[in-house]
């Protein structure tokens, strides 16, 4: 089955919604032009890591900044992913990812489980409780934000409850390039899934961020990736590569898993 994908790859201004929701119309009314299916915009990309503000930004996923965002799904019909600050209840603040689908349906929200202790998320943020498996019209696809990536059991578990695609929207910084792409392939492959990830650009708080925005098919080739600046990407892809390739090489047939435990 194939399906068009776009990523909103964005320089995310700190602490500036309005500025930022610019940047998310302009890009989503130029990908429903181009014929995607869907579009992924970076981590907190309506706030950056404005984090000891959490509380101002926060809303539940039915409200606020998302809210908007499933309005902009409908309006342009084309389903729409990214992350946000969102109110957990109880005084909690979570890095929430919600899928809305082309008609602005919230189809599954995912919060952040791993929290990246080196930009201070644990001292603002509640880590996320589960996985989240989203089951769109063209397949079960996962969804997974920014330092997950380096929890490979996170990835093996969506593979494992029929993922044929895992999206990631991140914030992921110099000088860790290497790390990125090396990752975003081993999980590819070892799963033999799409990996479909959206990075931000620009400078915020004296780090760089480097884009490189991409979707890594599941024999681990680059489908197409990004360079340092702002820019929309979007490329075709067929999830029946997925079948093809783990008949090729039948892993998830050879697996021990009573060995790993």
């Amino acid at each position: 089955m194939k399906l068009s994908i776009s990523l909103g790859q964005i320089d995310v201004k700190l602490g500036e919604p309005h500025s930022n929701l610019t940047a998310v119309q302009t890009m989503t009314a130029e990908a429903a032009r181009r014929g995607s299916d869907i579009i992924v915009f970076p981590e907190l990309w309506s706030t950056g890591y404005d984090l000891e503000h959490g509380a101002r930004y926060a809303t539940p996923t039915d409200a606020g900044m998302f809210a908007t965002v499933a309005a902009l799904a409908k309006e342009h019909h084309i389903s729409i992913l990214g992350s946000c600050l969102s109110d957990l209840g109880n005084g909690r603040i979570g890095n929430t990812a919600v899928y809305f689908d082309k008609s602005g349906h919230p189809l599954g929200s995912y919060s952040k489980t791993h929290l990246f202790r080196l930009m201070d998320e644990d001292r603002y943020l509640s880590p996320g409780d589960g996985r989240t498996l989203v089951k769109t019209e063209w397949g079960l696809m996962g969804l997974a934000i920014c330092y997950d990536l380096r929890f490979p059991e996170l990835f093996r578990a969506y593979a494992l409850a029929g993922a044929q695609l895992v999206f990631l929207p991140s914030e992921w910084p110099h000088p860790r390039l290497a790390h990125w792409q090396t990752l975003l392939r081993a999980r590819a492959i070892e799963n033999q899934m799409f990996l479909v990830a959206c990075n931000r650009v620009g400078h915020s708080q004296g780090t760089d961020f480097f884009g490189h925005s991409c979707m890594i098919d599941p024999w681990g080739e680059v489908v197409v990736e990004g360079g340092e600046g702002e820019m929309l990407l979007t490329a075709m892809i067929d999830l029946a590569r997925v079948n093809d390739v783990r008949a090729k090489i039948p892993i998830f047939k050879d697996r021990r898993p009573d060995v790993y435990a």
